[in-house]
């Protein structure tokens, strides 16, 4: 089983659960539509990955950068920065032919996390952004969202349980694209507003 970075320990997480179409900016993005649902669908732990990749069995991929939470003691407990990788052109054919998404989503090296680090309060403002090769492509907060984290996890209690180390991506904001080789990829968070923002990590990959 993969695992992830929580402070100096590692947690395996059971699942991936992953939140579409949260930021109303990258829905316009796609050409999608607004649903009256939360979008959600899941990624096995095998699609965990510390690797970048740029292709998968030679298709192109695309990255959507993205807040993650823990769940630990009944409660988002920590939170970090996230890749769900996608294979774009496979999964607007899906789509199309109203299919589920997995084969886009799901495909092992699909998932990318920093560190996770400990946080009081998921309600807080948080802002987080990509930049690659320096140049910032993504950015997005809380404010952004559709569905806020407590109202996140409050829908997912509803129809699915919650284990201990499951993570739970929220959404991308607009600015998605296709991952360039030998490009540094460097995700930022901050707590707080632009002007007192507290930085809580910085993370690169290096995709291949």
């Amino acid at each position: 089983m993969k695992s992830v970075v929580l402070g100096e320990n590692t947690v395996v997480p059971t699942k991936i659960i992953c939140i579409g179409r949260n930021y109303v900016d990258h829905i316009h993005e796609l050409g999608n539509e607004i649903t009256d649902d939360m979008v959600v669908f899941l990624k096995p732990n095998s699609a965990i990955s510390t690797v970048l990749l740029a292709k998968h069995q030679g298709e192109t991929l695309h990255y959507e950068t993205e807040l993650c939470f823990m769940f630990q003691d009944g409660r988002f407990s920590s939170v970090a920065v996230g890749l769900d990788l996608t294979k774009r052109e496979l999964q607007t054919q899906l789509k199309a032919k109203g299919l589920p998404w997995e084969r886009a989503k799901a495909f092992d090296g699909a998932a990318l996390f920093s560190p996770f680090v400990a946080i009081d309060d998921v309600e807080a403002a948080l802002y987080f952004s990509l930049s690659i090769n320096d140049k910032q492509v993504q950015e997005g907060s809380i404010d952004l969202m559709i569905y806020k984290p407590q109202c996140i996890m409050s829908e997912l209690r509803t129809f699915i349980s919650l284990d201990e180390g499951d993570i739970v991506m929220t959404g991308t904001p607009k600015g998605v694209g296709m991952i360039p080789t030998n490009s540094v990829f460097n995700v930022k968070l901050y707590r707080g507003s632009q002007l007192s923002a507290e930085p809580l990590l910085e993370w690169q990959w290096l995709s291949v």
